[in-house]
């Protein structure tokens, strides 16, 4: 086990990966352990069935990644993960009667553009 203070953390955090990438890693914040890093390629976590994809779920639900990286990192088709997140009751779309007015009204000044 490595271990890093959080002061060396903020200063090189990519040291502090790479260390997790090859055992895990205690960060230290006024000399108590506060974290560990564990890096999930070293742990095979997401080899592991259904992993990834529930890690992108919930990135997504949570507003932590787009739509178009969750699926990335769910290594499955934008379409099947959008149909995916759509059955768990998650919205694909989240936005505001306003903001969807606002969309529409420029979706026909652009079409009656054309």
């Amino acid at each position: 086990m490595k271990t890093v203070n959080v002061s060396g953390l903020k200063n090189n955090p990519s040291e502090a990966l790479r260390m997790a990438h090859e055992d895990w890693v205690l960060v230290m914040n006024r000399n108590e352990p506060d974290a560990l890093m564990i890096g999930v390629n070293a742990l095979k976590i997401m080899d592991m069935p259904g992993v990834r994809k529930a890690l992108a779920t919930s990135l997504f639900r949570d507003g932590e990644l787009s739509l178009a990286r969750s699926a990335k990192l769910a290594d499955t088709p934008l379409a099947d993960f959008i149909a995916h997140v759509s059955r768990l009751g998650i919205a694909v779309i989240n936005q505001t009667a306003d903001e969807v007015q606002q969309d529409m009204d420029s979706l026909d000044q652009w079409l009656s553009q054309g």
